[in-house]
């Protein structure tokens, strides 16, 4: 039932380098300044979260400014499964499976290369729902 993902040859160097900026807002190296955050994600970004609930580029920011005050634990979450995937010139889709404690999300970002770094045009979480077994 599951597909098989092969990343292409052609996107691998593409795959390792989104690999370090995953689970998307939560690597301390590249969320720094609100600017550097602005900068980060495209204008028109929007979030579909594991809950189903859609989010806003300013509501993701918002949350994002919050958390430098009650920072999320996320020292024993793990990701696997990468996959990626180029859909345009310079703009990649990158999937993989997000382990945290119990609950098993698959993640899908879309990443748009720029002259000035990667810019965030969509995400979304999806909980995996456990069907006999299979994951």
């Amino acid at each position: 039932m599951e597909p098989i993902l092969v990343t292409a040859e052609k996107d691998r160097a593409v795959l390792e380098e989104l690999k370090r900026r995953e689970p998307v807002f939560h690597r301390p190296e590249f969320i720094g300044s609100r600017a550097a955050i602005e900068a980060m994600v495209a204008p028109d970004f929007w979030e579909i979260g594991a809950s189903g609930r859609r989010y806003s580029r300013q509501y993701v920011l918002q949350t994002l400014e919050a958390r430098e005050d009650d920072p999320i634990d996320d020292d024993d979450w793990e990701t696997t499964d990468f996959h990626c995937r180029e859909l345009a010139r310079d703009l990649y889709l990158l999937t993989y499976t997000l382990l945290q404690g119990e609950r098993r999300t698959r993640r899908a970002t879309i990443w748009r290369r720029t002259p000035s770094g990667w810019v965030i045009v969509f995400h979304q979480g999806t909980v995996v729902q456990e069907q006999g077994g299979n994951a």
